[in-house]
């Protein structure tokens, strides 16, 4: 005689990333969204291994937080579009996180953000159990909490205090202190992967935009440039005067 499956009393009483689904069968993603999380990614790297020498971070880019055993279990998921979570290992007992899940890794997030692709009221949920504000604000609990709006070029952002999530003001250059990362974050007007959109991006505290390693080897690329013009410049100068420059 054989018995269903059930699929959550079959699993241990605490399951890890490899019993949990990694995805729950939908896509959800625009054509914006994607090239978004590269974005941040890309440009706060340098930031994080200088934070994280040792390497001990991982970055989530749409990828499941598990924070209760449901039926079925991906309903006991968050899936942020962009989260970094400090001081944990990139991958766990050499296999690639299917998901980040509570309580096996007991590290919140420092900063989750979702980028709005509706009129925003599901990102600000209050709704107990239910709502994305409430289970980020009562269970996840990120430091910091970012609603991102690219039609409306806005983002909100929330610091936890006292257990409630504080909208912050936006300081004189119009962007959000995430003083615990080093970096501030706000709305660039410009052309990433061919789409000229209000992007969300980082920032130093002293107001520098972190940028992408394409960006990093483009402005090296032009400082070279320039300084083998001035090199140029230099060497007719001084044949004109009758002097061979040194090769």
């Amino acid at each position: 005689m054989t018995s269903a499956i059930n699929p959550i009393t079959d699993l241990t009483p605490f399951p890890d990333h490899t019993q949990l689904p990694e995805s729950d069968g939908t896509f959800v993603k625009n054509f914006q969204e994607h090239p978004q999380s590269i974005l941040l990614t890309d440009s706060i790297q340098p930031i994080l291994q200088q934070r994280h020498p040792d390497g001990q971070y991982c970055i989530g880019q749409d990828s499941g937080i598990y924070w209760r055993i449901t039926d079925p279990p991906e309903r006991g998921a968050e899936a942020p579009d962009w989260f970094y979570v400090p001081n944990v290992p990139p991958t766990l007992d050499g296999q690639i996180r299917r998901s980040y899940v509570l309580w096996r890794e007991h590290i919140a997030p420092l900063i989750a953000l979702e980028f709005v692709s509706g009129n925003g009221e599901e990102e600000r949920d209050k709704t107990p159990w239910m709502g994305k504000f409430w289970i980020y604000e009562q269970v996840i609990r990120p430091a910091f909490y970012g609603i991102y709006e690219v039609k409306k070029a806005s983002i909100e952002v929330y610091h936890l205090i006292e257990g409630q999530y504080q909208l912050l003001a936006a300081n004189e250059r119009g962007h959000f202190s995430i003083a615990s990362l080093g970096v501030e974050l706000g709305i660039w007007q410009g052309l990433y992967q061919n789409l000229e959109l209000p992007w969300l991006r980082w920032w130093n505290l002293q107001g520098n935009l972190l940028l992408t390693g394409e960006e990093r080897a483009e402005q090296e690329h032009q400082r070279a440039e320039q300084e083998h013009q001035r090199a140029e410049r230099l060497a007719a100068q001084l044949r004109a005067l009758g002097i061979e420059p040194e090769v």
